[in-house]
């Protein structure tokens, strides 16, 4: 069975910064792309970042030039560094990792998705 921990989250004062984490344990063969998603209250969940296995990174809007997503992949770990933070930004972060159960999985491109339980990051005075 596939798992992802998150931690990092709590309370931070507007324009302060934190980091989140989330590692992937289990039977794991390899994983491709990693992210990102949160929702905030009262609003559907939206990709916040994304990164693939090649390192190519993608951001919302919203988050861009204040975000930064990075993957260690000895550790199946993928972090979200959050600077210049704003109330707006209040949310449940949710990590996601497509992986691969198997070789055969890994040569067929045929991946398996994951979610981890989510991780609440208020921002406020």
């Amino acid at each position: 069975q596939v798992q992802l921990v998150e931690s990092g989250g709590g309370l931070v004062q507007p324009g302060g910064s934190l980091r989140l984490s989330c590692a992937a344990s289990g039977s794991i063969f390899g994983i491709n792309g990693m992210g990102w998603y949160r929702q905030a209250p009262g609003k559907e969940r939206e990709l916040a970042a994304a990164i693939t296995s090649g390192d190519s990174t993608n951001y919302a809007d919203s988050v861009k030039e204040r975000f930064t997503i990075s993957r260690d992949n000895a550790k199946n770990t993928v972090y979200l560094q959050m600077n210049s933070l704003k109330p707006e930004d209040t949310a449940v972060y949710y990590c996601y990792a497509d992986y691969y159960s198997d070789s055969v999985g890994a040569l067929t491109n045929s991946y398996l998705e994951v979610w981890g339980q989510g991780t609440l990051v208020t921002v406020s005075s």
